[in-house]
């Protein structure tokens, strides 16, 4: 195979980027029911892996140059181009019942991997401690998320074929149940009180709420777009230069956080108003998780069995910990359910969630899950931190 390997960084590149199209393209026709099974993201990620054990390309000093240098300045561009469609004001307005069931599962997942860690911990690999905290990034916020921690806390990229993997099975499973609890709402509601007259209102209002994006995207829209996540990038790098470092807070760390503020004050700001942030955000984040997943391998998964069992672990933890307090504060099954799969599913499946118990509550679920990307980062980095300690 070696003289069909690929040595040239450019050509790595290139190929990386062209599955990274093609398979998002094939999601994006909406024509193959695969793609509701098992999403674009995860799909990318084991092919590309594949195509690294058979020795595609080879770490060449240019192949890792473009690894390196691609990777690292797209990816503070990724996460402050997502995060302008997540205008923090309006998810406030969800009302203090949506918002204590978000903060509930956000909790309950870290307390999960926490449990989990101490369970199977010692028969797991020494770096299991950032698998499991780039998974909690990803199920308290989503997968630009995970691929944030993975970078801040520079996890070997042969740790997160792991974390794709609990994230397809174990996330499959958990969207598959909370889908079949949506016709044991009325039970449930009223088992625990539940009220849901405000959430009904909040949606209605959401409704009628003229969108704000009414401007198709453009090559003006996305010539800026790509100017601005280039320059949030290099400023958030610039910063963190000048800020202290430790064995936790690396700068790549610091760059990482800094973005993160820097999106969330955007989003309030008119760039929330440009068209194509989402769509180029989504594109960045396709070719870097093909990039991590092009230095992973199969033949390292050996221990996959007890990650998938730890991932369980922790879903039953936190399952268990918002239906006590679904009880206490009369939460009902939508805001539980909806604000589960927010942290867990992410943007791409909380509407749908949502959608099953009514259209009219999808933007409830966008909402939710975009406060998902805004808290996701954070969480899973002092999730990391907990478990670090734990070694």
């Amino acid at each position: 195979m070696g003289s069909t390997m690929i040595t040239s960084g450019f050509s790595y590149l290139a190929i990386l980027f062209l599955i990274s199209g093609m398979i998002a393209a094939l999601e994006g026709f909406g024509k193959y029911r695969f793609f509701s099974i098992l999403p674009g993201i995860v799909i990318l990620y084991f092919v590309v892996m594949l195509l690294s054990t058979f020795g595609l390309w080879s770490k060449t000093d240019s192949v890792n140059t473009a690894y390196s240098a691609i990777k690292g300045n797209l990816l503070p561009a990724m996460i402050f181009l997502l995060l302008l469609n997540g205008d923090i004001r309006q998810i406030m307005g969800l009302g203090p019942k949506m918002i204590l069931a978000f903060v509930t599962a956000s909790v309950s997942i870290g307390l999960g991997f926490v449990v989990a860690f101490l369970i199977f911990g010692p028969g797991l690999p020494e770096t299991a401690w950032m698998t499991f905290a780039a998974l909690s990034g990803s199920w308290m916020g989503g997968t630009a998320n995970m691929v944030a921690i993975q970078g801040a806390l520079s996890i070997p990229d042969s740790s997160m074929g792991y974390t794709l993997l609990m994230d397809s099975i174990n996330y499959a499973v958990w969207v598959m149940l909370l889908l079949a609890f949506v016709p044991l709402s009325p039970k449930f509601n009223a088992w625990t009180k539940g009220n849901t007259d405000l959430i009904d209102r909040i949606s209605a209002k959401l409704d009628a709420t003229p969108k704000t994006r009414g401007k198709e995207i453009d090559a003006a829209s996305l010539a800026f777009l790509i100017g601005a996540g280039l320059a949030a990038s290099a400023l958030a790098q610039s910063l963190a230069a000048f800020l202290p470092v430790s064995d936790f807070l690396s700068g790549t760390t610091w760059t990482v956080l800094i973005v993160t503020i820097m999106g969330i004050i955007g989003a309030m700001t008119r760039l929330e108003r440009i068209a194509g942030s989402a769509e180029l955000g989504n594109v960045l984040l396709y070719g870097i998780v093909a990039l991590i997943a092009s230095r992973a391998n199969f033949a390292e998964l050996t221990q996959a069995p007890l990650f998938i069992l730890a991932g369980f672990v922790i879903l039953g933890v936190h399952g268990l910990i918002m239906v006590v307090v679904a009880k206490i504060f009369r939460l009902d099954l939508f805001s539980c359910g909806v604000a589960s799969l927010a942290n867990i599913g992410g943007v791409a499946s909380a509407p749908i969630l949502a959608a099953a118990y009514s259209r009219a509550l999808i933007p409830v679920g966008v909402l939710m899950a975009m406060l998902g990307y805004v808290i996701g980062t954070g969480g899973g980095l002092l999730v990391g931190k907990i478990l670090s300690l734990l070694v």
